[in-house]
């Protein structure tokens, strides 16, 4: 299959219904974090980017987005040609341009304060962050805290940045401004919004 086949084919079946049901999913897991929601397969991006990151992509982001592409998803043309064909989003020339950003390997991802993180008055013009996480059970159990979250809940994604609850505290800090996360596992969707507290389980 050819690069111009493979970024035509792919896409929402019904592009309203589906970026519809993405996007409610993507709110749902923000007001409520650590949990899942679920999400059908609506995607068949080339890989390695996975169906749901894609499915993501599709409903978040457009021509008014720019988005950056970690390393792994740089490299092949079919991912950067899909993308540009159903979202129209630009590519970011840095992290710091970037509306959105999709790491197809958060384990060697670079650290968070290297993407936009909004200003005072606008800090929602940060960088928001799709990990593509093989499960949230594999990984270092992870405790959070917060607005949304009755008392505790637990998830332990696979492949996370070495130093992540580090590197989470210092955005806690940042708040308003500070990126927030997206978890993209082959089941659904997790969020990790900027007012999310982490700790690990020994702490």
């Amino acid at each position: 299959m050819d690069i111009a086949t493979q970024a035509i084919e792919g896409g929402f079946a019904d592009p309203v219904f589906d970026a519809q049901t993405v996007f409610r999913a993507v709110m749902d897991a923000m007001a409520r974090p650590g949990t899942l929601q679920p999400l059908p397969v609506f995607a068949r991006p080339p890989t390695p980017l996975s169906a749901t990151a894609g499915a993501i992509a599709l409903a978040l982001c457009d021509n008014d987005t720019p988005l950056w592409l970690d390393p792994v998803l740089q490299a092949p043309a079919a991912v950067k040609s899909w993308l540009g064909f159903h979202t129209g989003a630009p590519l970011a020339n840095t992290p710091a341009d970037a509306h959105f950003a999709l790491i197809a390997a958060p384990a060697e991802m670079m650290a968070l304060d290297g993407f936009s993180q909004g200003t005072q008055d606008y800090p929602d013009r940060s960088t928001t962050l799709i990990l593509q996480v093989g499960d949230l059970v594999s990984g270092a159990p992870l405790l959070l805290e917060g607005p949304g979250i009755e008392r505790t809940a637990t998830i332990a994604p696979a492949q996370m940045p070495r130093h992540f609850v580090e590197q989470w505290k210092q955005n806690n800090q940042r708040f308003p401004r500070g990126v927030d996360i997206v978890l993209a596992t082959p089941d659904g969707v997790t969020c990790l919004p900027r007012t999310t507290r982490i700790k690990t389980m020994e702490a």
